[in-house]
């Protein structure tokens, strides 16, 4: 595959591409798949669904923004987003939580949502439409935390995992760790603590028996990722994993986000 690949070839208009550019893309998109394939590896080995197999050959020309990095998908929104400094997805399924009384929901972040109606949420926003049918708020908030969860790289880097861990419940050092994160990490994290400050406030929390605890429970895993899989580490790391996600919550000034999308 990699000597069909040429990436000197980027034609705007796929329905003109000429043959050898078809499949220079075609080589492309397979190597990529391949190579995070063999980074992540697969959870279980299944059948796929036919809409899952229709879902990855519609997405060889029209990428997705599930499962990318955060580079690749503030690039896919350039076009459509061009002043945005957050990806349009985490920003529109915020809203929709918002929209949807998810701080009049209880356990919202931690009831899963009706699957198919997740699938087509997901199907919806990767064709850049705003949804508006939805009235179950756990919808967008279960596809959200899997739009972190399945980003190509974690929203925390790996190179900065222990200093999480070890500095889990310290506000001061969890605080400079954000500061000292990527650019574009540090304002999607910002976003995301500045949304749960919201579901954590004391009169929310009493609708939705969702404190700053448990939001870190169920956001935590989608943040930072343990790659170590003895059992001891992992939980007690789960354990810090959570600490450092609520210390966030319960400390970080996120005044800065203010109107930032």
């Amino acid at each position: 595959m990699f000597r069909h690949r040429d990436p000197s070839y980027d034609f705007p208009e796929v329905g003109k591409w000429p043959i050898h550019v078809q499949v220079s893309h075609y080589a492309s998109v397979a190597c990529k798949r391949l190579q995070r394939i063999g980074v992540n590896g697969k959870r279980a080995i299944r059948k796929p669904t036919l809409e899952e197999i229709e879902q990855a050959r519609l997405q060889i020309f029209r990428p997705s923004m599930f499962g990318s990095t955060l580079e690749e998908v503030m690039a896919l929104q350039k076009g459509r987003f061009p002043h945005y400094k957050l990806p349009w997805v985490q920003t529109t399924l915020s809203d929709e939580v918002l929209r949807l009384q998810g701080t009049h929901t209880e356990g919202i972040f931690r009831v899963s949502a009706d699957v198919d109606e997740v699938t087509n949420l997901k199907q919806q926003l990767d064709r850049w439409e705003r949804p508006t049918e939805y009235t179950d708020a756990h919808t967008p908030a279960s596809l959200l935390k899997l739009w972190y969860r399945e980003l190509y790289e974690p929203l925390i880097p790996d190179s900065l995992y222990e200093d999480c861990i070890s500095c889990h419940d310290d506000a001061e050092q969890a605080t400079a760790i954000v500061d000292n994160l990527p650019h574009l990490n540090k304002m999607v994290l910002a976003y995301l603590i500045r949304f749960l400050q919201i579901f954590a406030r004391p009169e929310v929390v009493a609708v939705t028996k969702m404190d700053a605890s448990n939001l870190a429970m169920v956001m935590a895993p989608n943040c930072l990722r343990c790659y170590c899989q003895e059992p001891r580490i992992m939980y007690e790391n789960a354990r810090k994993e959570m600490a450092f996600i609520r210390t966030l919550i319960l400390n970080m000034d996120t005044a800065f986000m203010t109107g930032i999308l």
